[in-house]
């Protein structure tokens, strides 16, 4: 059956994210933000979209291809725990009105499935990004949920260009001196925090830790200390969408499988800035 092969009667967006859900074989959280975000779970599918972040720019592309029900990785209305409507609506924002006004015109249901491709061992975003990368990570920290790799030898500088241009990002930043000598790689994409950064960032068998994003007063600052007294050569700031984006795909074709006959897209979120 082609990936345009249409059920005869199409399954609910309930139905498909529950499949979807079912099929990363990974439990829920007790409290999870994975699940319908906005619009009807009753709307029949025959069409999905996977991206990363459903900004109103994916959103359109996505229902401009006829898809029903958007699976974004990211959340929908600007918060990860899906906390900040009441603020939004009694702020009467109108960004957040013209999204919502948005997704009911044009029928669509919006998904969110975060948790359970984060908790996959290997982590979902870690394995996708790192086939992207063309490099392996070590299974026995993969196991444990830590993205790490050999990747060397190369410089920071020659690491940072290669990153960007193989995940296409537009304002990639790196800390460190350019020339240093890099032959093993940590990942922590997306935005896992601090204590995290720190962590990978003191490793004896890591030169470079490659974050999505971070703070500056946090982690770039231990990133800047780290590389003075020499317990790493360097950081590399993708930024978040590029950092996670290639589990798009990989996302679309567990659905394709979980779902046969389901018409499945990846819309590609773009870098969300560019650098001057």
């Amino acid at each position: 059956m082609t990936d345009d092969a249409r059920p005869a009667t199409p399954l609910s967006a309930a139905d498909v994210v529950d499949l979807l859900l079912a099929a990363t074989g990974v439990p829920a959280r007790a409290a999870t933000v994975d699940g319908v975000l906005d619009g009807d779970p009753a709307t029949p599918v025959s069409r999905a979209a996977v991206t990363t972040m459903a900004t109103l720019d994916v959103l359109r592309r996505a229902a401009d291809a006829g898809a029903q029900l958007v699976v974004t990785h990211e959340p929908l209305y600007f918060d990860h725990a899906d906390a900040a409507r009441r603020d939004l609506e009694a702020e009467a924002d109108p960004v957040y009105a013209a999204k919502r006004r948005f997704v009911a015109e044009r029928g669509l249901v919006v998904a969110h499935l975060h948790d359970r491709w984060h908790d996959r061992r290997p982590d979902g975003v870690d394995a996708a990004t790192a086939e992207a990368l063309g490099w392996r990570l070590d299974p026995a920290a993969a196991a444990d949920g830590l993205a790490l790799a050999t990747v060397g030898p190369t410089t920071l500088g020659e690491l940072a260009r290669y990153v960007a241009a193989r995940l296409g990002a537009t304002a990639l930043r790196y800390l460190g001196d350019p020339d240093a000598v890099v032959r093993r790689v940590g990942l922590d994409l997306g935005f896992r925090g601090a204590a995290r950064n720190r962590a990978l960032l003191r490793r004896p068998d890591v030169d470079v830790a490659v974050v999505g994003e971070c703070h500056e007063w946090e982690t770039g600052e231990y990133a800047a200390d780290a590389v003075a007294t020499g317990v790493a050569a360097g950081l590399v700031v993708v930024g978040h969408v590029p950092s996670e984006q290639a589990a798009s795909a990989a996302v679309a074709a567990l659905l394709r499988r979980a779902v046969p006959g389901l018409g499945v897209d990846v819309v590609a979120t773009p870098d969300l800035f560019r650098a001057a």
